[in-house]
This record gives structure tokens, C-alpha cells and sequence, in this order.
């Protein structure tokens, strides 16, 4: 996973990343956004973009959020996967 998306994003959902990503892989839930994994080109616009800074690349992810690497994997094959981003 390229890129994740970590605690700061809950309940904000700015989506200013989704805006620059070329290949439209960041993703809405209920109460946050995520990347999903296999559709990310590890480009690296969107972690410039976040007012929060909630993005980070895989290994840089702080170590009190290292289960948001593991929550962005299992959301996307959940009962309830995040969906395309409302603009």
C-alpha cells in the first residue's frame, strides 16, 4: 500500500486530495476517506494536499496510527466498502 490515509481525515473529509489524484483511487466512507491500495500509483500528490496532514506514505505512517494501514487494506473488502467521493 502506497499510500495511506490516518486518523486526522475522520470527520473531515476535506477531499482536496481527491482533486489531484490522476487516477481517481481515494475512496469515501462514512467517516473518513481512503486510498485504496491496489488502484494507488504511489505518485504522492495527495499527501501535499491534505490540510490535516492525515496522508502518509506506508512507512512514514506514525506509529500511535499504524492500524490505519490495516484499516485502509480491510475497508475495501468489508460488507461496506467506501465509494466514489461526493464533490
Amino acid at each position: 500500500m502506497p499510500y495511506v490515509i490516518t486518523e486526522a481525515c475522520i470527520n473531515t473529509k476535506d477531499k482536496a486530495c481527491v482533486d489531484v489524484c490522476p487516477v481517481d483511487c481515494i475512496y469515501e466512507g462514512a467517516d473518513q476517506l481512503y486510498i485504496h491500495p491496489d488502484e494507488c500509483i504511489d505518485c504522492g500528490a495527495c499527501e501535499p494536499e491534505c490540510p490535516v496532514t492525515a496522508i502518509f506514505p506506508e512507512e512514514d505512517v506514525p506509529a500511535n496510527q499504524k492500524q490505519y494501514v490495516q484499516i485502509n487494506r480491510e475497508v475495501f473488502t468489508s460488507d461496506n466498502p467506501p465509494g466514489r467521493p461526493t464533490r
